[in-house]
């Protein structure tokens, strides 16, 4: 099996699973924070939007230079955020879906100015800078909604406000 065709699996429920959290992100809850060193609840939706972006770096560069990286868009609601999201999982599943073994085996960096942070194969990339790091962020922002009483969706299994086994 092709490297690009066993993770798209886990690309497409992970993908659901996110656009599912960020469906709940309330349009008047955006600049909530739950500590001072916190990022807020908009930007942190804003983040899992646009976090396919990594995929695209990974998929037609290199490396990324996160010194001279573009900034994401600021987006200002639910609407926005899904919007930016559905794009960004079109463009990222592509990507990747048209990807070789032999590519997805080319080492990829991470850097800052100088500084290189890692370098991997691209697959590895996917798997570990992109998907751990959305799956983080996710379960960040689930944590955000329970403090603000919206309801968590199930993912992996139920949650307190969702039982699909019930």
């Amino acid at each position: 099996m092709a490297i690009a065709q066993a993770l798209l699996p886990e690309f497409d429920q992970e993908m659901a699973y996110t656009r599912k959290a960020l469906e709940r992100v309330p349009d008047d809850k955006f600049d909530w924070k739950p500590h001072d060193k916190s990022s807020t609840l908009g930007a942190l939706a804003g983040h899992l939007a646009t976090l396919t972006s990594l995929v695209q770096f990974a998929m037609t560069g290199d490396s990324l230079d996160m010194a001279t990286r573009p900034k994401s868009p600021k987006l200002n609601n639910r609407a926005e955020v899904l919007a930016a999201f559905d794009k960004g999982v079109a463009e990222a599943r592509k990507a990747i879906a048209g990807a070789s073994d032999e590519y997805l085996m080319k080492p990829w960096s991470l850097r800052n100015g100088s500084q290189t942070f890692f370098s991997v194969p691209r697959a590895g990339v996917l798997r570990t800078f992109f998907l751990n790091h959305l799956i983080h962020h996710r379960g960040q922002f689930t944590v955000y909604l329970r403090l603000n009483n919206v309801p968590v969706p199930s993912i992996y299994g139920p949650s307190a406000d969702e039982n699909p086994f019930a």
